[in-house]
């Protein structure tokens, strides 16, 4: 007899959600996101805040809080334009269905994520008495071996109602070749959906004050067996989206969220400069 594995979440989603509940705990008022519900799933050791990815990664913490509030401000405005269905490939630890339960009511949500990361979740969010609602749906893909895509319409996602799909944290982890193929397959969606895909700056491209944090990051990774792949220009992003053909074409940098979220703060609270937004339209 097999000894039981033991379900866990992915590492990476672990973290993004403990730091999204430590901007909450130690950041200054107004917050730019907030979000406790994975912290709660999570339910980490009292002493989760002194732990090396927690205690020196501020910047990166600022970073994943902003694109946490961009990725929800886009869908809150394509969900009042009327779109029905919301993809979020790579969904780690995400709460929108959660936190925005009259908003998510009205639409299909898609969590697309890893077998083990979404069962943890699921037992999760019962255990902490949250129901299941069946407008949210739960796409496991092992990436290794099936599609995304195929799974997703197993699922009942409606290829011909218009979508909104985020796609933050994973294209570090795949090889262009995959990144090329998942742009495609978002061209299958029908007319008018729109995608928001988060991209990485290569280690050259980045501030001089994030280069050691990323050099960092790198090392973790590789150590962790989860490396980074794939790095971008935000020039070579917008070329790859028009070879697809992907329209209304925008890329949004650390720079603009900065602008857009973090002024007048009284706490120094600044996003590192790493990573990159693309958004556009089927």
């Amino acid at each position: 007899m097999g000894i039981d594995k033991v379900i866990k979440p992915d590492n990476t989603a672990v973290r993004t959600a403990l730091w999204r509940a430590l901007h909450v705990q130690t950041d200054a008022k107004p917050h730019i996101f907030e979000d406790e519900i994975g912290f709660k799933l999570i339910a980490p050791d009292d002493d989760w805040q002194e732990r090396p990815d927690m205690k020196y990664t501020k910047r990166l913490r600022a970073s994943i809080v902003a694109r946490s509030r961009f990725i929800e401000d886009i869908a809150k405005e394509q969900i009042a334009k009327g779109i029905k269905q919301y993809v979020l490939l790579g969904a780690g630890l995400d709460s929108f269905a959660q936190r925005n339960t009259e908003i998510s009511s009205q639409v299909d949500i898609y969590e697309i994520d890893q077998p083990d990361t979404l069962t943890w979740k699921e037992e999760k969010l019962i255990e902490n008495g949250y129901k299941i609602p069946g407008n949210l749906h739960f796409v496991p893909v092992d990436f290794e071996i099936s599609s995304w895509w195929d799974e997703l319409l197993n699922k009942g996602f409606n290829v011909k109602q218009r979508a909104f799909v985020s796609c933050i944290g994973v294209t570090l982890y795949l090889t262009k070749e995959a990144i090329t193929d998942t742009l495609k397959k978002m061209t299958l969606l029908a007319p008018g959906s729109t995608i928001a895909m988060a991209f990485y700056l290569p280690l050259e491209l980045l501030d001089e004050e994030d280069k050691p944090l990323m050099e960092m990051s790198i090392k973790g990774a590789a150590a962790s067996g989860t490396p980074f792949v794939s790095f971008f220009s935000v020039e070579e992003t917008v070329k790859l989206a028009e070879k697809v053909g992907l329209k209304e074409i925008q890329t949004i940098s650390t720079k603009d969220m900065t602008e857009k979220y973090f002024k007048n703060r009284t706490d120094d609270l600044l996003p590192a400069s790493g990573e990159f937004f693309l958004v556009a339209k089927t």
